[in-house]
């Protein structure tokens, strides 16, 4: 079948690895099943992998690509959940210490078809197309849990999102705004805190600008160039929720001072359940609330998009299409 995947490690090209191709149908396990991929999108964990994190050279080659949506066996809509945990464990998937996403054990979405274990397959929202429905499992799904899980916001509240533009922070501008919290946001790049406002932000700023008033929370998706802002930004008693740490982890300031003297909380955050990943799907349906697509190309162009979110050029999600 036709796939695109990862045929070597290269950290400092990661592209070079990239392979377009045929590779073997997937057979499905007894308690899982096969998805018909329709749409897939592109997440920084899939140039991740190309440059070796979190999928050695040993388990080579691996067909990249965390989300999905398509027809299941019996034709269903379905969305892929790309949370792959241990049948054995009870509760939040996302705690359990040998989960792993599709492409780091088994093989992954950017492919004609993908096997998963039947509990990871959830009914696509009707109002959504493939294309859309495909933008939820990691990015969408990632900014519900951060947003309404682990922030402790309240409508009415406020919210800070750092660097608009990246998949999980155009989702939780969208998300944030839709269920009735004050959102801010920066970016570096003006054109890009233009249309952080267009998709919900109500005021956006330059990176570390000085926000009008102190906010209840922060989502955290950039790291050691935006941490201390965040710290700064925030009133006494919120929350910071990260993410990830796109610019690096390690911040010239950490505030630590700061955080224990005004009681601030920070809480780390990853993925998001398959309960959430249905919340998130009936929160879309009943709020007419779609996906940010910066872009749609067929599959067979993936290095196009892969090399888009390398340089940072995307608003939104890139979305593969078969």
């Amino acid at each position: 079948m036709f796939a695109v995947y990862a045929d070597q490690i290269n950290p400092e090209s990661p592209l070079d690895g990239l392979v377009v191709g045929d590779r073997p149908e997937p057979q499905a396990p007894e308690g899982w099943t096969t998805v018909t991929v329709k749409a897939a999108s592109i997440n920084h964990h899939d140039v991740w992998s190309l440059r070796g994190v979190g999928l050695p050279a040993d388990r080579l080659p691996m067909i990249l690509g965390c989300d999905a949506a398509g027809l299941d066996e019996d034709g269903n809509e379905v969305v892929v959940h790309a949370v792959i945990s241990d049948p054995a464990w009870r509760g939040d998937e996302t705690l359990d210490p040998k989960r792993s996403l599709l492409s780091e054990r088994h093989q992954g979405t950017f492919a004609e078809r993908v096997t998963v274990p039947t509990r990871n397959v959830v009914a696509k929202p009707a109002g959504l197309t493939f294309a859309e429905a495909a933008c939820l499992p990691t990015a969408w799904l990632t900014a519900y849990r951060m947003l309404f899980t682990q922030s402790g916001l309240k409508q009415g509240d406020s919210v800070l999102v750092q660097g608009a533009g990246g998949g999980v922070a155009t989702a939780a501008i969208t998300l944030a705004r839709a269920a009735g919290f004050r959102v801010y946001a920066t970016s570096r790049d003006e054109e890009k805190r233009q249309r952080a406002v267009e998709i919900g932000a109500h005021e956006a700023f330059e990176s570390g600008a000085r926000l009008p008033s102190k906010v209840d929370a922060v989502i955290e998706t950039v790291g050691a160039a935006t941490w201390s802002h965040s710290v700064k930004s925030m009133r006494p008693g919120g929350t910071i929720v990260i993410a990830g740490a796109t610019s690096g982890d390690a911040p010239s300031h950490a505030e630590l001072t700061r955080i224990f003297f005004q009681q601030m909380r920070v809480h780390g955050s990853t993925m998001g359940t398959r309960d959430e990943l249905h919340a998130l799907a009936q929160f879309m349906d009943v709020t007419g609330t779609k996906p940010l697509i910066d872009r749609e190309i067929p599959m067979a162009d993936a290095a196009e998009g892969l090399g888009a979110v390398i340089d940072g050029s995307v608003f939104g999600k890139i979305v593969l299409t078969l």
